[in-house]
């Protein structure tokens, strides 16, 4: 007697549910917004496919001397998209890292003839041609748009800290012998320097070389920049 009347109590608790939900269920299929929630939402809002990359103005001009002894300058990579940085080839700290995010990067977009990586030291008394040729291939470097420059050292400081405003510069005090920023740059195809926004809306400018959020970014907006 008992069980029956749980029973009868269950179906009716099924009966309301069914008469005050399923309604807004169809409503909502119709509608298409069954597909909508926050977890979606999220998944959606990291594809930055669809979205305009923010433009912050030209890249500095440059011209210098790759690891093969080759003169290149930013026209070199005219029509291409490419990610540059500055490091230097005996850096203690921080470049070993940008040198395993760069080759994540260059892994990603192997074999693209539109895409290319510029690496600039700041130690161009130390790293000649010949060092930076032995220093990617002990990296394992296999494109050959990524290149290695040296050049003149007052022109590499100031493309670093007044062309990119990227911070190099030397110092005694620290472990190497350089300071400088472990942030990427990205250019697009027609020479113009790429950012996408962080979440209050401001241009972030460059990318962190040193996370993994940086890099996956990074690869992300250089896939947006080789469809425009």
């Amino acid at each position: 007697m008992f069980k029956n009347k749980s029973y009868i109590g269950i179906s009716f608790i099924i009966l309301i549910f069914g008469i005050y939900a399923v309604p807004k269920i169809i409503s909502r299929i119709q509608n298409g917004e069954i597909v909508k929630g926050d977890r979606l939402d999220n998944v959606t809002n990291t594809n930055v496919s669809e979205d305009k990359l923010t433009k912050i103005g030209p890249a500095p001009k440059f011209e210098l001397i790759n690891q093969d002894g080759l003169k290149i300058t930013n026209e070199s990579y005219k029509g291409k998209v490419y990610v540059l940085e500055f490091f230097f080839t005996t850096c203690p700290s921080i470049c070993p890292k940008m040198n395993q995010s760069m080759l994540l990067i260059e892994k990603k977009f192997f074999g693209n003839p539109n895409f290319g990586i510029v690496s600039i030291t700041i130690d161009p008394k130390h790293d000649t041609p010949e060092v930076l040729k032995a220093h990617a291939k002990l990296l394992g470097v296999k494109s050959s748009n990524w290149n290695f420059l040296t050049g003149d050292r007052d022109e590499i400081y100031d493309l670093a800290n007044k062309g990119f405003n990227l911070y190099a510069g030397e110092n005694s005090k620290v472990n190497g012998g350089f300071e400088h920023s472990g942030l990427f740059a990205l250019i697009d195809k027609n020479g113009d320097i790429r950012c996408r926004k962080d979440d209050f809306g401001n241009p972030i400018l460059y990318y962190d070389g040193l996370e993994k959020k940086g890099v996956r970014d990074i690869q992300q907006d250089i896939n947006v920049l080789l469809k425009e």
